[in-house]
This record gives structure tokens, C-alpha cells and sequence, in this order.
């Protein structure tokens, strides 16, 4: 992440964890001013930045995935908050979230995400 739009600005921060999300909040040619899920914001080359749907589990207490988006469907798995995964499908106030090979619907509420509702 650099403080501006261009490899002329400086290395703010270096990022290694895989499919964390960002928002995009300005754009500037190839360059992407992200927001993390901390609050930093700075800028990335748009080939440093991936085309899925990202999000992170938020919130104090484990999240429930479920077999359906509904509150009332049963519970396949359990995530901690910061559980990184893959979202898609969104819908109902639930996402179908998808970690190392798990997968499940979400509230929309205990993710966040670049697209996350």
C-alpha cells in the first residue's frame, strides 16, 4: 500500500494475508484507494488486487454458517472473527461464505467486505 497513486510515493505497508478484504473508496487510472477492515486506507495497483469477493468474520463472538440463508437453518460450521473467506450469493440479509473448503451462509451484518451488503 502506498501513500499515493504512483511508485514515486512510499511503501506505507505490505500485505501477505490472502483474499483479505478491502473496499475501494477512489480510483485513479490503475491505481485503487482501498480501505482494510482496520480502517487504513492507501493506494494499490489494480494488478495487486483480485476480482473475488472477499470478507472477514467481525464482531466479538463465533459466527454460524448455515446450510440455508435463513436464522433457522441448521449450522454446518462455526467461524471466529477474523476468519478470512470467499463470498458470493448474497441474499436475504445472509452470503454464502466459503473458508479453506467449508462453506456456508453468513448474516451480512457478521461480515466485511468490499461488496458485502
Amino acid at each position: 500500500m502506498r501513500t499515493g497513486p504512483s511508485t514515486e510515493f512510499p511503501v506505507t505497508w505490505v500485505y501477505k494475508r490472502e483474499n483479505l478484504p478491502v473496499k475501494v473508496v477512489a480510483v485513479h487510472s490503475v491505481w485503487r484507494k482501498v480501505q482494510d477492515p482496520d480502517g487504513a486506507q492507501g493506494w494499490l495497483h489494480v494488478r495487486l488486487l483480485s476480482p473475488k469477493r472477499a470478507a472477514i468474520v467481525i464482531g466479538k463472538d463465533i459466527g454460524a454458517l448455515r446450510d440455508a440463508p435463513q436464522a433457522n437453518a441448521h449450522i454446518s460450521w462455526r467461524v471466529e472473527p477474523g476468519v478470512v473467506g470467499l463470498i458470493e450469493e448474497c441474499e436475504k440479509g445472509y452470503c454464502r461464505f466459503e473458508t479453506e473448503g467449508r462453506y456456508g451462509y453468513i448474516e451480512t451484518a457478521r461480515i466485511w467486505g468490499d461488496e458485502a451488503p
